[in-house]
C-alpha cells in the first residue's frame, strides 16, 4: 500500500512539474507574442494572430481565442518593437492616400520630435510656405495660395539622422497633383529618394475638435524653419466666405501657411492657412474634414497642364539685348 502511495505522489510530482514547464513556456510565448491591438472603444488586447481575413481576425490571448472585426480596430502594433501600424480611412481608396491612427496623448516636445520630420518647407520663385507629408509615396499637402500660379516648386525636408540631428534636404521638381482654390488646398508629389524614406503624419479620425482643446503647429513662419507654436482651439466653427474654420490661439504667421495643426496625440486636425492682421492669437486652420474630402475626390481637382485654364502662366523674362551695365537712373 505504501509503495502505491509513493508511486501516486511521484506521478503527481511529475505532472505538476510538467504543468509548471508548460505554464512557463506559455508565459514566455506571451511575452514574445505577436501584436497589441487597441479597439476604437479604448480596450487593448495582446496575443498571437491565429488567422486574419478581409473582415476579421482571430486573436489568441492565452486563455481564449477572440474574434475581432477589422472595422472595430483603431491601431495594431507589434509587441516586440512597439511600432504603430496606422490604418487608412475605410472610405479612402486602396492606394492609401493618407493614414489615420488612434495615438496616445504625449507631450508636445515628444510629438514635435516624432512628427517634425513630416513637415516640410515649400518654396516657389515668389515665396515660401509649409506643408506636410501624408504617405510613404511622397504625397504632400499645402495651401493653394502657397503654389498659386507657380510651376517651379521645391521642398526642403528636415531629415533626422541616427545621431538625432536634423539635416536639410532640398528636393526640386515637385509636381502639382491637385488644386482646390475654394478650400485653399493643394496636393503635391515629392519625387522618391533612394537614400531616404518619407515619414508621413497621421490625420485625425475625428472630424470635430472642442473649444479649449490644446493644439500646436509646426511650420516655417517668415522662413524660420521648424518653428513650433502652441495654443488652444478658440472655436471650432468660425465661418468665412461660406467655409467653416478652426479658430486657434496658436500663433500663425506668413510662412506657416499649409502646415499642420496637431492635437495632443500628434494627429493632424487642420491645415493652417491665415490670421487676422493687427490681432494677436487669431489664427485659423482648415478643418481635417475638408482635407479628407479634397483627398478622396482629388481626381476632380487634378491639375491638367495642357489645359489653358489651369490658372498659371509662367513666362521666362526677356534676355537683355545689351550685355553692358545699364546706365544709372537720372
Amino acid at each position: 500500500m505504501k509503495s502505491v502511495c509513493r508511486k501516486l505522489r511521484s506521478i503527481r510530482l511529475v505532472l505538476w512539474q510538467a504543468g509548471a514547464v508548460l505554464l512557463l513556456l506559455s508565459a514566455i510565448s506571451w511575452e514574445a507574442a505577436g501584436e497589441e491591438i487597441q479597439l476604437k472603444s479604448g480596450q487593448r488586447l495582446v496575443g498571437d494572430i491565429l488567422k486574419e481575413t478581409t473582415e476579421e481576425l482571430y486573436l489568441d490571448v492565452g486563455v481564449d481565442v477572440i474574434r475581432i472585426p477589422l472595422d472595430r480596430i483603431a491601431t495594431r502594433q507589434a509587441e516586440s518593437d512597439g511600432e504603430s501600424i496606422g490604418r487608412s480611412d475605410p472610405n479612402v481608396r486602396a492606394e492609401d492616400v493618407y493614414l489615420t491612427a488612434s495615438l496616445p496623448v504625449r507631450s508636445i516636445r515628444e510629438l514635435a520630435e516624432t512628427y517634425g520630420e513630416g513637415v516640410v518647407l515649400v518654396q516657389t520663385p515668389s515665396g515660401l510656405g509649409s506643408g506636410f507629408i501624408i504617405n510613404s509615396r511622397g504625397y504632400c499637402v499645402t495651401n493653394y495660395h502657397v503654389v498659386e500660379q507657380e510651376t517651379r516648386i521645391a521642398v526642403t525636408i528636415f531629415h533626422k539622422t541616427q545621431q538625432g540631428d536634423f539635416t536639410r534636404r532640398r528636393i526640386d521638381d515637385v509636381k502639382i497633383l491637385a488644386l482646390n482654390p475654394f478650400f485653399d488646398l493643394a496636393l503635391l508629389h515629392i519625387p522618391e529618394q533612394k537614400d531616404m524614406s518619407f515619414r508621413p503624419v497621421y490625420l485625425s479620425e475625428a472630424n470635430e475638435q472642442f473649444e479649449g482643446e490644446e493644439v500646436f503647429a509646426i511650420g516655417n513662419p517668415l522662413g524660420l524653419e521648424r518653428s513650433v507654436s502652441q495654443g488652444i482651439v478658440s472655436t471650432r466653427n468660425r465661418t468665412f466666405e461660406g467655409l467653416v474654420y478652426i479658430q486657434t490661439t496658436t500663433q500663425i504667421n506668413p510662412g506657416n501657411s499649409g502646415g499642420p495643426l496637431f492635437n495632443r496625440r500628434g494627429e493632424v486636425v487642420g491645415v493652417t492657412n491665415m490670421k487676422i492682421s493687427g490681432g494677436e492669437g487669431l489664427g485659423f486652420a482648415i478643418p481635417v474634414a475638408y482635407l479628407k474630402h479634397f483627398l478622396r475626390n482629388r481626381d476632380a481637382f487634378a491639375l491638367d497642364q495642357t489645359n489653358p485654364n489651369t490658372g498659371f502662366r509662367y513666362l521666362e523674362p526677356p534676355r537683355r539685348q545689351n550685355p553692358e551695365t545699364p546706365p544709372p537712373p537720372p
